[in-house]
């Protein structure tokens, strides 16, 4: 749906679950039952190897293939997503960014299939690679090839599909790294200025047509609990894209200057702990981009209600939907003028946000911009560290979140009385026969009409030509997904992103009783041991690109008085292994948040074991069912921590207990710290 009318009770956003799972037939089964029950538009979750570029059968997606979205190898799959889905009607947003190029050649040609006018293509594609640096870790390229995969992306579909947002620039994920509003305001407008300049300075779209490209610019937000705060930010958003709009780009039209966002509430706030609370967070969030009506929202997605505990449902997704409908349709929260208007409260609040986040954005520019303060580590580790200071007063009791730190006393859930059918699973079966579709596939193509599509993508990608019609020639051709981005890696090379720890602080002062306690054990432990320090190596295996955990883990335990090995995401289990040899750890922990720890935790104990270092303990944290952290305690996992676990310094005091325990020496050393929550 457009953007609202004059006519204030018009309901004004494009209503979505995010959704996608196991295979592009199954995922379209659920797009079709989601549009029949009043669903406005689709919003496409793809797993991480489609993601990250690669195909279902490469090492990397070992255990990640349909877990937290659907795989999308060729033209085929894309073809099977979209069956019977009328894609001139269909307003369709696609979750990616690496691969968004890629995503968007293989939807255009699918398009064209039906028969489609591509004027009329309605849609979005996230395309933001720069926050993937700083938060979601699914990048495949380095920063400026990046940038001019998107600049590339912005100027065909400003000519041939000119009502598809090429790029929603996304500040939802620097939320959930850290980022204060003043951050999150500050980081996505910069993002946003390299990625206009980017496009301006190519020379690919005409100077009096520019604006119309300013005016296609979207953005994708996050809405946390602190309601009126987030309300500020939305109206400080507005408030300076416009300005931005004006004075850099020249843009005269409002219309064009609109700061048009969708938004996912925070998925990362909702709790294990009780997660029927999650219900209210969400309802709550919902109107703090919804009530504004000078600053509201152009679509609007939901979490399920049990997002923290796994994949949710369809009937979970129905609900978070019903939310949605409920405000629209049976309340008066829309029928007014911006019901803020004049508020001193509000007005106070909002300037203090475009102040601060004018500040920060002065920084990044003299920086020279987004791509070096992403280069640099800066943006990252600021993130890091305002992560940090946040779990530290959710731990000193000065944050409350009801049910995790406060009021835990509960009675037994009947939403969650079925146990392990209260989540969706995908089968290990999923991975297999998608890994020998790809194989079957690649099989029965043309492979010379393949190899020559990659051939001229490649020698394309050595020039200032747009990659756009030859993506699009690879797509169909029958190109894969992998196939795409290996041919782009050999000529732009591979990347690891800084990862923040290093430069990040906790805060302050003095450290707080309980962690000089835990300082003390690991001194001593040291000690008995006869060794300078306790090692530990914190590890990523596999594609899951969400790092929080494990970089609040590292920092933590370098607070503790841990010598900390941390390399970042996208480790196999051969290179987490070697490091862990190689460093002389003294124990493993292992961060998984995919879904895949059922793979590729088992598959570190196995290398752990053939390299003769079995005696070296592993902790695996995560979004982990019990009985699944049952299955990896069995296999040989020393301790297992979810997201109920909230005490870091408590999680401390577990990697201590479990040093001294493989190393027989006596538990009660310093006295075991509890972990608050378990």
């Amino acid at each position: 749906m457009p953007y609202p009318s004059d006519d204030a009770r018009d309901r004004p956003w494009v209503m979505r679950t995010y959704a996608g799972h196991s295979s592009a037939r199954a995922s379209n089964e659920l797009y079709r039952r989601n549009l029949e029950k009043g669903q406005t538009g689709l919003s496409v979750a793809f797993d991480l190897p489609t993601q990250t570029g690669y195909d279902p059968d490469h090492e990397l997606a070992k255990g990640e293939v349909g877990k937290v979205g659907v795989p999308v190898s060729h033209i085929g799959d894309m073809r099977a997503l979209f069956d019977g889905i009328p894609l001139n009607d269909a307003n369709t947003s696609m979750t990616i960014n690496a691969t968004a190029m890629w995503m968007l050649a293989l939807y255009v040609t699918v398009a064209d299939e039906h028969g489609a006018d591509r004027a009329k293509l309605a849609g979005t594609t996230q395309n933001d690679i720069v926050k993937e640096y700083l938060s979601r870790g699914t990048y495949a390229f380095p920063p400026g090839p990046s940038v001019r995969l998107i600049t590339d992306m912005i100027a065909w579909t400003y000519t041939n599909v000119p009502k598809w947002n090429p790029i929603n620039i996304c500040s939802y994920h620097l939320q959930e790294a850290g980022a204060t509003p003043t951050q999150e305001v500050a980081y996505t407008l910069s993002t946003a200025i390299a990625v206009l300049d980017a496009v301006r300075d190519s020379g690919q779209v005409p100077p009096e047509r520019f604006a119309e490209v300013v005016g296609r610019i979207s953005f994708f937000v996050n809405a946390g609990l602190h309601f009126i705060e987030e309300i500020a930010k939305l109206r400080a958003f507005a408030q300076l894209w416009d300005e931005l709009c004006r004075e850099r780009y020249g843009v005269e039209d409002a219309k064009l200057r609109r700061f048009r966002y969708g938004v996912q509430v925070n998925s990362l706030g909702l709790t294990e702990a009780q997660p029927e609370n999650n219900v209210q967070r969400i309802v709550l969030e919902m109107l703090a981009v919804t009530l504004s009506r000078d600053a509201r929202a152009r679509a609007v997605q939901l979490p399920a209600w049990n997002e923290a505990l796994g994949l949710p449902r369809p009937w979970d997704q129905q609900w978070a939907l019903r939310m949605q409908q409920v405000l629209a349709y049976e309340t008066d929260l829309l029928d007014h003028d911006d019901v803020f208007a004049g508020s001193h409260v509000m007005e106070a609040k909002t300037a203090s946000i475009v102040e601060g986040a004018r500040a920060e954005m002065a920084k990044v520019a003299e920086m020279g911009g987004a791509v070096p303060a992403v280069d640099s580590g800066y943006m990252k580790s600021q993130l890091v560290s305002s992560l940090a200071q946040r779990r530290m007063r959710l731990e000193s009791g000065e944050d409350t979140v009801v049910g995790v730190n406060k009021f835990t006393s509960t009675e037994p859930s009947p939403l969650q009385a079925e146990g392990a059918d209260a989540i969706f699973t995908v089968e290990k079966s999923v991975e297999e026969e998608a890994a020998r579709a790809v194989q079957e596939w690649r099989s029965s193509r043309d492979q010379e009409a393949a190899d020559a599509a990659l051939a001229r993508l490649r020698e394309a990608a050595t020039t200032d030509e747009n990659l756009m019609e030859a993506t699009l020639a690879c797509a169909r051709a029958g190109v894969t997904t992998g196939e795409w981005s290996a041919a782009l890696r050999d000529v732009f090379g591979s990347y690891r992103a800084p990862t923040g720890v290093s430069a990040a602080t906790s805060g302050s002062g003095e450290a707080p009783e309980d962690l000089a306690a835990i300082r003390a054990r690991v001194r001593a432990t040291a000690e008995e041991m006869g060794t300078a320090s306790l090692r530990m190596l914190v590890g990523k295996p596999g594609l899951d690109g969400h790092s929080n955990g494990a970089e609040q883990i590292a920092v933590r335990a370098r607070d503790a008085g841990f010598e900390v090995i941390y390399q970042g995401i996208r480790l196999t289990p051969a290179e987490i292994v070697a490091a862990a040899v190689q460093e002389g750890v003294h124990v493993v922990g292992l961060s998984v948040l995919s879904g895949s720890h059922l793979e590729v935790v088992p598959a570190v104990l196995d290398g752990l074991a053939r390299a003769g270092a079995e005696d070296i303990p592993v902790v695996v944290g995560g979004i982990i069912p019990p009985d699944d952290a049952e299955q990896l305690q069995r296999l040989g996992v020393h301790r297992v921590v979810t997201p109920k676990t909230y005490s870091l310094t408590g999680i401390m005091g577990e990697f201590v207990d479990v040093i001294r325990e493989v190393h027989g020496l006596d538990a009660a050393t310093g006295s075991p710290t509890p972990v608050a929550g378990s």
